[in-house]
């Protein structure tokens, strides 16, 4: 399976907002859309419900009508020992009864006087119902709910793989975000090293400053490119870890072209591409959460195991009533004094295996309850913790933007008294690599501002439908 470059991947789909004409910018948004349409995670999670619908279809199979035929004969030495004919059609209800219609048709020298028919054979319609075990609940019963539930939750456990890979995803296109934003950093301040080391051979050229000042510049474009040629190194590396969840239709993987950038506007549209906008810690609600529901459907699951479990304690009771008669067409034909039935009873004394599995299934519901509730706390302790570690984070975000502009401020002025010989080449570069400093940790407290979203958005576990 062959690999392509992004700018394909691009016309296919990707609108591009241009910084310059010809650069392509790969919003978040489209993004995630993507992720969510053609990752294959994404669709192996879709693969579950077709299971799911796959098991509970089978489930219902065990109350399809059922036709059964028993034909055999046998003739030895010019006599017919017996020829049997019974064909019988089954219809499994609710509540351990089943409806039947019967046909039978036996002839034969050595014939049992019981089975012995009219010629043209003998209609019976009736009905077997279990009166103890399986009445309330038995097993296709047991079988037809739990395959339900599991449906439900599949629903639910599609949500949450759908959102973990979105939250990959994410946390993959920040740090290529915040690696682009270190290489713009590191470029810009190159320039402005190549600049004043040109100024500086300028003067001391002409005299008036010293030579030795030509070094300490030159050094300072040294170290501007190596630190330009580290953060190439990180954009192209987080590239590639993008490129991990681009994907096109047939399982085509995508690859990122290298001319390809960011939105470094993503503040303005990350809550509402991951579906958090509006969200508080007010207005937080956690009934809906799909862990919860997938807990909360593994536990019916389990409530219907007990009673089937309890329902296998009492004794087995069945009880068959047939109606006879050779003209079925005719209604007034079935009577009460031609019929056939049966009663059978069992019932194992101690029951102690029966007691053992209810045993068990308590203590799987009471495991599955002690899970629900410890899944339940920790999701909600996780939120509340997000939604005041954003809090947080939006006034660290607006002091480092307060410093970063306070080093410019400095930079600016050590640059002008430079300019004027009442300041020195050491103290400009001491100021101009503070501001470097500073802008990098407003690139790393942004991913970290975004990254708490998207923990946001995986604690939340939303699954954007769009």
């Amino acid at each position: 399976m062959g690999r392509f470059s992004l700018a394909y991947f691009l016309l296919l789909g990707f609108g591009a907002i241009a910084q310059h004409p010809d650069t392509p910018v790969l919003k978040f948004s489209e993004f995630i859309g993507y992720v969510k349409q053609y990752h294959p995670i994404a669709k192996q999670a879709e693969l579950g419900i077709d299971a799911a619908q796959a098991n509970l279809m089978r489930s219902r199979g065990g109350f399809d009508p059922k036709i059964e035929v028993d034909y055999g004969r046998k003739a030895f030495k010019g006599t017919e020992y017996y020829d049997r004919l019974n064909a019988t059609f089954k219809v499994p209800v609710w509540y351990g009864v089943d409806l039947k219609g019967n046909f039978e048709q036996n002839d034969g020298e050595f014939l049992n006087p019981s089975e012995i028919t009219p010629t043209d054979g003998l209609y019976s319609a009736g009905v077997s119902v279990s009166l103890g075990e399986g009445l309330w609940m038995n097993e296709r019963m047991a079988t037809l709910k739990q395959a339900k539930l599991f449906n439900d939750q599949t629903l639910a456990d599609r949500d949450i793989r759908v959102n973990q890979v979105l939250f990959d995803a994410s946390l993959a296109y920040f740090e290529w975000l915040k690696a682009y934003l270190d290489l713009r950093v590191f470029s810009d301040f190159l320039g402005n090293a190549q600049i004043r080391f040109e100024g500086v051979k300028t003067s001391a050229d002409a005299g008036e400053v010293a030579a030795i000042d030509t070094v300490e510049a030159k050094i300072a474009v040294q170290d501007r490119k190596l630190q330009l040629e580290q953060a190439k190194l990180d954009l192209m590396r987080t590239g590639l870890e993008l490129s991990n969840f681009l994907w096109m239709g047939d399982n085509i993987p995508m690859e990122l072209q290298a001319s390809t950038l960011p939105d470094t506007t993503l503040i303005d549209e990350i809550d509402i591409t991951l579906k958090i906008e509006g969200n508080t810690l007010d207005t937080f609600t956690i009934a809906n959460h799909p862990k919860l529901k997938s807990l909360r459907f593994k536990l019916n699951g389990l409530e219907v195991d007990k009673q089937f479990k309890t329902n296998k304690l009492l004794p087995k009771i069945n009880v068959e009533y047939n109606f006879l008669t050779e003209t079925p067409e005719y209604i007034n034909s079935f009577e009460t004094q031609a019929y056939k039935g049966k009663i059978t009873f069992s019932m194992p004394l101690f029951l102690r295996k029966e007691r053992g599995d209810l045993k068990l299934a308590k203590i799987k519901i009471r495991d599955a309850e002690f899970e629900f509730d410890n899944t339940e706390i920790q999701i909600k302790n996780s939120i509340e913790q997000l939604f005041n570690e954003l809090e947080g984070l939006k006034v660290q975000t607006a002091l480092i933007e307060e410093i970063v502009g306070n080093y410019d401020i400095l930079l600016a002025a050590e640059e002008r008294k430079f300019r004027f010989g009442e300041s020195s080449l050491f103290l400009v570069n001491a100021r101009e690599i503070k501001l470097i400093d500073a802008q990098l940790k407003r690139n790393r407290m942004q991913n970290k501002y975004f990254t708490s979203k998207a923990k946001l958005f995986k604690s939340l576990a939303i699954n954007p439908m769009n």
